[in-house]
């Protein structure tokens, strides 16, 4: 059903449902974009007409970060609005977008039992799924796939076996294997010193296909390394961020905050050397939510998490909006 909605700037917009495929269940999400482009705004156009004129619009597919985040950027431990703040944007550039909820989570629960029991090629079929069913509702003939960190590489994998796809945004996404993401990440926190010996063995394992039982991970280690999670962990540390890009021959955009505190500006450098056609977007003040940060204080940067009325940062919608038009 659709709804006509107004942004702070009062540009009207219209946001309806949209599924896709699952495995056992609808994959779920949300359309939005310009009223004035939007195929169900006009009751009196015909189906044709519509899909006609929808064809014209870009359209963007938003795949979130890891973890339980919501279409919106929201989650148990993190409140960002990132995605509707995104996808509002855009729209009021004249771009439509697809935020959603992944498989097994918040709308898309009944896409598969256990959310935890996943791949990152699971999550690159459901991105083939949105890319059709988006591409059936809106008359585009491509569709546009961002990617926010873990969904970036998510994006990489899903654009190996699509012609659909009309090029990617990669949005503060890792260029290096996740297992030296993490070894990094542990290492940088004194607080871990008592149990990287147990880390650097359990992601050793996992790095090399071979699971590990919970008895044999530290317990503050097992919201990380959990049995649950490790299929999918070890899904994605087989992959290699820059390896998957290179090569890869449509359009790219690769934005970087310069205040993210989970992703380098080495990663993105490091995905720009595999694709050197690649445009890079280097945001000074933005951090991996995408919000405003002036500070090295790390605590004025972690309360970015948890406060949605904050807007982007400045320049985030420009770049990739100037990027998919151009």
């Amino acid at each position: 059903m659709a709804a006509a909605i107004q942004s702070a700037a009062f540009v009207p917009f219209v946001q309806s449902d949209i599924d896709a495929p699952g495995p056992h269940g609808p994959l779920r999400g949300t359309l939005l974009s310009a009223a004035a482009h939007d195929a169900s705004a006009s009751a009196s156009a015909s189906a044709s007409a519509s899909a006609s004129a929808s064809a014209t619009v870009p359209v963007v597919l938003i795949v979130p970060v890891s973890g339980p985040t919501d279409r919106n950027g929201n989650g148990p431990l993190v409140r960002t609005s990132a995605y509707r703040l995104l996808a509002e944007g855009l729209a009021s550039r004249g771009i439509a977008s697809v935020r959603i909820d992944k498989r097994g989570m918040f709308g898309s629960a009944s896409a598969i039992a256990d959310a935890d029991d996943v791949s990152i090629d699971d999550y690159a079929s459901d991105v083939h799924a949105w890319v059709t069913s988006i591409r059936q509702r809106t008359g585009a003939s491509c569709v546009w796939v961002l990617g926010h960190s873990e969904g970036g590489l998510v994006a990489l994998a899903a654009a190996r076996e699509t012609v659909d796809i009309c090029g990617l945004i990669l949005v503060s996404t890792a260029g290096r294997p996740l297992a030296q993401v993490l070894k990094a990440q542990l290492k940088a926190n004194p607080a871990n010193a008592p149990v990287l010996d147990n880390a650097m063995s359990v992601l050793a394992s996992l790095e090399a296909g071979t699971s590990v039982p919970a008895g044999q991970i530290d317990p503050a280690l097992l919201p990380l390394f959990r049995p649950s999670v490790q299929r999918f962990l070890m899904s994605e540390l087989s992959l290699d961020p820059a390896a998957l890009l290179s090569g890869y021959a449509k359009p790219v955009l690769i934005l970087q905050g310069l205040r993210d505190l989970q992703v380098a500006r080495e990663d993105a450098e490091r995905l720009q050397r595999a694709d050197p056609r690649a445009a890079l977007a280097l945001v000074a003040n933005a951090n991996h939510v995408l919000k405003t940060v002036r500070t090295d204080d790390p605590s004025e940067n972690i309360a970015t998490y948890t406060n949605p009325d904050l807007p982007l940062a400045d320049s985030i919608v420009g770049v990739i909006s100037a990027f998919v038009r151009r």
